[in-house]
């Protein structure tokens, strides 16, 4: 894998819908492999959702090959027992990932929507939106948390090219050498008292 091509693959953790999106990236061409949801609210035992989510993203890592997994971090909310079970299912999802051995990177929503639409508070029609117009599909999925998923693939996308960008930036940038006659100079200065006492 390089920087300029590979796959990733985007996780809108759920316990009653699972969204996710798979991109592909070939040098500045990308392309939208696959993006759908899991449905998991049929099931009522919160231990047979989990073990559909890591056999339903098992077969997706097998079937697309990504090179890197994505996930949207979950919210703080005041339901605790919700939040368990998102927990859960994240967990669930991320060792799907690993056993497979994919980078695992986290993102936070708000993060996710500002790279996305450009606002940290946008709603999920507008994240579509803007992701129909950046990938070009025709049409909308049913449920939102694919294009949530979808989001969240091209969230790490954007932000580890400009990582990227940014560590070839701090490679390229020329150290201004420091004469020892300069070092001492400066170390003087600041350690005035010490030398005094001296």
């Amino acid at each position: 894998m390089t920087n300029s091509s590979r796959i990733i693959l985007g996780i809108d953790p759920g316990t009653q819908i699972l969204g996710y999106g798979v991109i592909k990236i070939n040098a500045k061409k990308m392309e939208v492999l696959t993006l759908g949801v899991v449905k998991l609210d049929k099931f009522s035992d919160h231990g047979v959702r989990l073990k559909r989510i890591f056999e339903r993203l098992t077969f997706l890592i097998e079937t697309y090959t990504p090179d890197e997994m994505a996930l949207e971090a979950p919210f703080f909310g005041k339901n605790v027992q919700s939040m368990l079970k998102l927990g859960r299912a994240q967990g669930v999802a991320m060792a799907a990932g690993l056993m497979k051995g994919l980078t695992i990177n986290e993102y936070a929503p708000r993060k996710v929507k500002q790279s996305i639409t450009g606002k940290g508070t946008a709603t999920k029609e507008e994240v579509a939106l803007m992701l129909q117009r950046i990938f070009g599909f025709e049409e909308m999925p049913k449920f939102m948390d694919a294009t949530d998923g979808l989001a969240v693939a091209y969230c790490h996308y954007l932000d580890s090219t400009n990582m990227i960008k940014k560590q070839a930036a701090a490679v390229k940038k020329p150290v201004k050498k420091q004469s020892s006659k300069n070092a001492w100079g400066d170390f003087v200065k600041q350690n005035e008292d010490r030398i005094k006492k001296l």
